[in-house]
């Protein structure tokens, strides 16, 4: 009997998985558009005592898009001012909807990574995954290694597709 041997073990790809990249929390929507006059208008001074009043403490922990899904015109400095309430109470705010929210998440970790591991490396972006990771994250990315990487590939190990691959 001949032994076996694992080839995409020792192929020497190294493999991201945005997946295992998932910033863990709920996700919440805050609609204002309940908070408009007819949900057509903002009345300042109601929606000033909606940003007293308003239990902010339901957002602890969260990851908070805020958004109006009216058509309406809203001031910028109303959306300022529930985002000034939600600091330091919700985990994350950002302005939109909820897949916004996701692209901004994967946004800030691709960011904040350290490329030294894919340094003239062969990488495969594992496309698979069980949670909502947006197509933005894969752009992100790639163009966050291709810098230092010596090949980029998409898929799974052992069926990838060619992406980038530094010539000389």
């Amino acid at each position: 009997m001949s032994e076996i041997i694992n080839k995409v073990a020792a192929s020497g790809l190294v493999t991201i998985d945005l997946e295992t990249m998932y910033p863990e929390g709920e996700r919440v929507l805050l609609d204002i558009k309940s908070q408009l006059w007819m949900e057509l208008a903002l009345k300042e001074k109601d929606f000033r005592e909606w940003i007293k009043n308003n239990d902010w403490e339901q957002y602890q922990g969260k990851y908070v898009a805020v958004s109006c899904s009216s058509d309406a015109i809203v001031p910028h400095w109303a959306y300022m001012l529930v985002a000034s309430k939600l600091e330091g109470v919700a985990r994350r705010v950002v302005f939109g909807s909820l897949n916004d929210l996701e692209k901004t998440l994967f946004a800030e970790l691709i960011a904040a990574m350290n490329t030294d591991e894919y340094l003239n490396q062969r990488v495969v972006i594992k496309g698979c995954s069980n949670r909502p990771v947006p197509v933005s994250a894969y752009v992100d990315l790639v163009n966050k290694i291709q810098p230092v990487a010596k090949s980029i590939m998409f898929g799974e190990p052992c069926s990838t597709v060619p992406v980038f691959k530094r010539q000389g």
